[in-house]
């Protein structure tokens, strides 16, 4: 089956000045400085609405072929988010106890993280993010679809990006691993799970590592 023409628009876009388009670089760039992840969340609900734009806003990412190869599976139900942290920490107690190497211990020894997950009940929202590896026609025929992990990556960026501009706080969280997404979620065998993140406020004088990110200098260079 070959694939439909695509009609071509004109972009909507007005340059800014070098000055413009430098203040809002910095601009940004100071807003995202103080994105943190947070592992302490209040119970205040976040409407569903909300939550929704922050999908929309991530599904405006790139991707191969524009196949948008991901499915955003956002739980609040609590008999969900209660199974999804039993199957979470029963991995996770094997990774800390025996699956993790010594040297991954010791790098997070730092941050006294353990198997432990009481934010995957106490967050409002659980947003699991599955990756599909091919795309499901109407015919039920399938179509492999390309670049699914760099596009899937990508649009975990912009809902971070926008959480954080919503004034909300989340966490990437990855149990390994996570077919018990799957069948708890009950997904389709076209699509594997990606990442976890709860989604919510953070608690009151809530504490995150002071961390210090790398300089423009160790992360860049310009030819």
């Amino acid at each position: 089956m070959s694939a439909q023409p695509v009609e071509f628009i004109t972009l909507p876009y007005h340059a800014p000045s070098e000055q413009e388009a430098l203040k809002r670089a910095r601009r940004f760039r100071e807003e995202m400085d103080r994105r943190r992840s947070v592992r302490h969340f209040s119970n205040r609900p976040v409407p569903r609405e909300t939550i929704g734009e922050l999908i929309r806003a991530a599904s405006s990412a790139p991707s191969g072929a524009h196949k948008q190869p991901w499915s955003f599976i956002a739980v609040s139900d609590l008999a969900l988010k209660s199974q999804i942290r039993q199957a979470a920490e029963a991995e996770e107690k094997q990774n800390y106890e025996s699956r993790m190497p010594e040297e991954w211990l010791q790098a997070l020894e730092p941050f006294a993280t353990d198997w432990h997950k009481p934010f995957l009940e106490v967050a409002p929202w659980l947003v699991v993010l599955f990756q599909q590896t091919v795309e499901r026609l109407p015919g039920g025929e399938t179509r492999k679809n390309y670049y699914v992990v760099e596009s899937v990556g990508i649009a975990v960026g912009m809902f971070l990006a926008a959480v954080h501009q919503a004034g909300l706080v989340a966490l990437t969280h990855t149990p390994s691993p996570m077919k018990f997404l799957s069948e708890i979620l009950g997904r389709p065998d076209n699509e594997r799970p990606f990442l976890l993140m709860p989604v919510g406020y953070p608690v009151v004088d809530c504490q995150v590592p002071d961390l210090r990110r790398k300089s423009l200098q160790e992360v860049a260079t310009f030819l």
